[in-house]
């Protein structure tokens, strides 16, 4: 939710209305241009051109894991170490930091899995010029150059990737300003040669005014302790048109290039009503980016968690890089390029450069990284229903109610901040909501869940035990001056959990525990907002960056901070259950690995048409960086919908992956029955599709789980030859079977969608009408449509008796739809499991492989070694794509015997009734 000034006490309005101007739209002037932000403006003031690092050859030390070699800046004689290490699965790993820093600088922890293992590095030449390495495959090299210092990654004559090669790499030094007692000893580990010392004093007060070592913005001053240290470097891709990634930004899928505006900027900020279509800063960051062209699809993942902008431009390879070796493209003299520029303000390089070459072996190289997204609870697939704020316990009641009054299921019930005593988290409003156990029974009889808000601001009051607690351990976040750090935010005065401690993640996730959080059940989950974190009086609205956690700055773990909250709740959440129940709890900033604690959302989105569109790509780069679970207030946030752009976000959000509606406080009332019964119906619809395809949904969460591969994905994921595809947003895949297209334009008529594959055919998931891929269709639509399409080729499973809640469905039949394709082929999976505990690790679990060929549908068994039973069994099978029968038998242990058939010869679709057999066997149907 965003910083609005009903949540407030009367001390904060002032404040507040001279911030937000009372307006519904962001105020820029809060937040920071790249012109504004020194560090940026210091760095993108360089130009390309001839670089002053050089690389010391003769330091070079190699041995069976990594390569060191030295740099040295010719300017200024500091020294840098290069360490370059080939991991396993084809992801090469480059660092560099200062040699001898004044101090240590800080490089980023708990966000890599593991330490990533590595490969043998052998040397294939080496001369005055440079260096040549394996990189295991005979075609595979790494070219280091040694004046001036560069790094290209070469596959045959082609050119992958080349480092400096703009000589846009930048290293800030550490050092002691010149107005404070330096130690000399100190000077000296530098390695600088001795300075004219009137020379030196001029430069220091110039850039003094550049905000080297203090920089204000608005009433706000970073006294910047340690001085200037930020880094750069520049990456070209030649051959590359395309880039993606780097969330979290309101834009395009395919990012835009940045040479005539600020650079994509990543900085977890709390954005007032954000806009579209630029590239600000938002609630997240992820600093990996995505490149793709016919050939190949590669990855840069930047590990740094302080600010960082991303410059953008397009090129022509052969300026830039070894033109003779880029004869790829065919019949064209200038083979395009794509430059990219990282610019963080401090800590060290440390790039991870995923060579692919295929989209599902960089899902694979992140994910080895970082890990991949968590397996979620079945019923948190569902649909959530969420406002700030439901009042009280009866407002509670009746819109659970009202649910099952209007046959519209759903799964989760969210409470917003007014839940609380006094914005103080962990507890109740004693007169609003003074039984929530009872409250909570009532949802668990009728199989649902709740949501209740936990955020990481706490509010200062003696009165207050979490407070206490954690003043009293110590666990707060510093100022610069050593006391508690506190700031505003929805309490009043707050402090901050410093969540980059082990021992206060510990603490915190013990808070979870049903002998703490007083009211607490198994049916209650949680929400982590305003974890940017979110500082309504700091700069840009979040911490300061010279509060100290620790020994370390928040400058150096800024990104970091969301992503630890979330993870010291999710862990919460686990080991209140003894480790036994899968977790949910949502976050609205997060970082890389964020995927691992659960889910997030767009943030505080507005109930307008281009709101809707952009959740579509905004949603797809995250999935690109291996956050899967994703969705947008259903509605939008600010503002009311008219009920047009209500139902279409209703069907749009019904085939995402995170699907809940939220409003603000200050909206009317939006539940999916007060707006007629006709449009009631055509909701419910929506939300009744949506449970019906839940089969499918868990299933691609597991693959998720297992592979990191997006649930959510663009089109040129699965047809990656296809440039008709690699800018397309307004459309996209659900693991590789289905095609989505909403309506997202008001009034419209029709939409376009673009089926790929040329030798493909679609199904209409509703109609059953089969269409050829390789074309863009027209469809009509009316309020009604959505439209989906299935893929010849492959089985679904969905449930079609759909009932209050997903609990309820657990032990319902399956249907499974059979899609052929050109070849009356078809395969699928079916996923099946307790739907909420860890077991699963344990092997509990059913995961079949079904498969049609030659007029015969198998089910067989792909963990033959697993353990799990189900009720749940095969009353119907629909085939698209068939020819008519004479007869279709089932095969089981039992025997086998004749089913019944109906055939629509109109529409090629066989039906096949009460098979029965259950859903975890083995069986074979047989057409004759």
């Amino acid at each position: 939710m965003a910083t609005f000034t009903e949540r407030m006490g009367p001390v904060l309005l002032l404040w507040l209305a001279v911030c937000l101007s009372g307006s519904w739209a962001v105020d820029k002037g809060n937040f920071k241009t790249c012109d504004q932000s020194a560090f940026c403006k210091r760095q993108r003031a360089m130009k390309p051109g001839e670089s002053p690092y050089r690389a010391l050859l003769e330091t070079m030390e190699l041995t069976n894991t990594r390569l060191t070699l030295q740099l040295i800046n010719d300017n200024n004689k500091v020294r840098l170490l290069l360490e370059l290490y080939r991991l396993q699965g084809n992801i090469t790993r480059v660092k560099i930091n200062e040699l001898k820093p004044l101090k240590p600088r800080y490089e980023v922890p708990d966000v890599l899995i593991r330490e990533p293992p590595t490969e043998p590095l052998s040397l294939l030449s080496q001369d005055e010029n440079g260096v040549v390495l394996s990189l295991g495959s005979e075609s595979q090299r790494v070219i280091v150059s040694a004046r001036p210092f560069r790094l290209d990654i070469v596959e045959g004559r082609d050119v992958l990737m080349s480092l400096n090669s703009r000589g846009l790499l930048s290293f800030e030094h550490l050092r002691m300003r010149k107005d404070t007692q330096a130690d000399p000893e100190a000077e000296n580990k530098e390695g600088t040669d001795p300075a004219n010392p009137a020379e030196t004093a001029k430069e220091e007060e110039e850039k003094v005014e550049d905000g080297m070592w203090e920089e204000t913005f608005k009433s706000h001053t970073d006294s910047k302790p340690s001085g200037p240290s930020a880094i750069s470097l520049d990456f070209s891709l030649p051959g590359v048109e395309h880039v993606y990634g780097i969330p979290e930004h309101a834009d395009t899928l395919k990012l835009k290039t940045t040479d005539s505006g600020d650079p994509y900027r990543l900085y977890n900020l709390d954005v007032f009503q954000y806009e579209l279509y630029n590239p600000m800063a938002l609630y997240g960051a992820v600093p990996v980016m995505l490149a793709h062209n016919t050939q190949r699809t590669m990855g840069i993942f930047w590990l740094n968690a302080a600010e960082t902008w991303v410059d953008i431009s397009s090129n022509t390879a052969g300026k830039t890089v070894f033109g003779k070796m880029l004869d790829y493209v065919q019949g064209s003299s200038e083979t395009p390029q794509t430059d990219v520029r990282w610019i963080s303000e401090s800590g060290i390089i440390d790039v991870f450069l995923m060579l692919g070459p295929t989209p599902r072996d960089v899902f694979s190289q992140y994910a080895s990284l970082t890990g991949t997204q968590a397996f979620p609870p079945l019923a948190s697939l569902g649909y959530h229903q969420c406002r700030w704020n439901y009042n009280d316990q009866e407002d509670v009641r009746s819109v659970d109610a009202g649910f099952d009054e209007h046959d519209i299921p759903y799964d989760f019930i969210w409470l917003d901040i007014e839940h609380t005593d006094g914005k103080r988290y962990f507890t109740w409003d004693p007169h609003k909501f003074a039984s929530p156990k009872e409250m909570l029974q009532g949802l668990l009889d009728k199989k649902r869940k709740m949501v209740a808000i936990v955020d990481p601001h706490i509010k200062v009051d003696t009165n207050y035990k979490i407070h206490n607690e954690i003043r009293s351990r110590g666990f707060y976040v510093k100022n610069k001056d050593g006391g508690d750090y506190e700031g505003w935010c929805w309490p009043g005065n707050a402090g901050y959990p410093d969540f980059t401690r082990p021992d206060m993640r510990a603490w915190w996730a013990s808070q979870f525990g049903y002998d703490q959080y007083e009211g607490a059940m198994e049916n209650l989950y949680t929400w982590n907002d305003m974890n940017e974190p979110s500082v309504f009086n700091g700069p840009e609205v979040t911490m300061h960056k010279d509060a100290m956690h620790e020994s370390w700055e928040h400058r150096e773990v800024h990104n970091l901070y969301g992503l630890y909250v979330h993870r010291a709740t999710a862990e919460g959440l686990t080991e209140r259950s003894g480790g036994v129940e899968r977790p949910f709890v949502l976050t609205r900033a997060f970082f890389a690995g964020s995927q691992r604690y659960g889910a997030v959302w767009t943030g505080d989105n507005a109930a307008e048409w281009d709101h809707l569109k952009i959740s579509i790509p905004m949603c797809l780069s995250l999935g690109l960086v291996g956050i899967s679970f994703c969705g947008a207030d259903v509605g939008g946030f600010f503002k009311s919908p008219s009920t047009e752009l209500l139902v279409r976000w209703y069907q749009t959000g019904a085939y995402q992956p995170f699907f809940r509606a939220h409003a603000h406080l200050d909206t009317p009332r939006r539940e999916p029955w007060l707006f007629g019964p006709e449009n009631t119906a055509l909701m419910r619809e929506a939300i009744r599709q949506r449970y019906t395809f839940l089969p499918y949904w868990y299933q691609l969460f597991y693959l998720a789980y297992h592979t990191g591969e997006p649930v959510m994905r663009p089109l040129w994921v699965e047809y990656p030859q296809d440039p008709a595809t690699f800018a397309l947003d307004d459309e996209y895949l659900l693991g590789r079977d289905l095609l989505v297209h909403p309506v997202t334009e008001e009034g419209a008529r029709g939409v376009t969608a673009y089926l790929p594959g040329k030798h493909e055919v679609w199904f209409d998931i509703h109609t059953f009408q089969k269409h050829n891929g390789g074309q863009n269709l027209y469809i009509p639509v009316t309020m009604s449509s959505i439209p989906v399409f299935q893929r010849g080729g492959s089985i679904i499973p969905r449930k079609l008796r759909v009932r209050r809640s997903s609990t309820c469905m657990e032990h319902d039949p399956y249907t499974l739809y059979v899609a052929l394709d050109n070849q009356r082929t078809a395969e699928g999976e079916l996923y099946i499991d307790d739907g909420h505990t860890f077991n699963y690790e344990k092997k509990e679990l059913i995961h079949r492989k079904f498969s049609f060929a030659n007029g015969v549908l198998t089910s067989v068994d792909l963990e033959p070694n697993a353990q799990f039973t189900t009720k749940s069994w095969v009353e119907r099978i629909i085939i698209l794509g068939a020819s008519k029968p004479s007869m279709v038998t089932l095969k089981t242990a039992d025997g086998e015997n004749q089913l019944e058939f109906d055939f629509d010869a109109s529409m090629s679709v066989l039906t096949i009734r009460k098979p029965g057999m259950n859903a975890g066997a083995d069986w074979t149907v047989t057409l004759q």
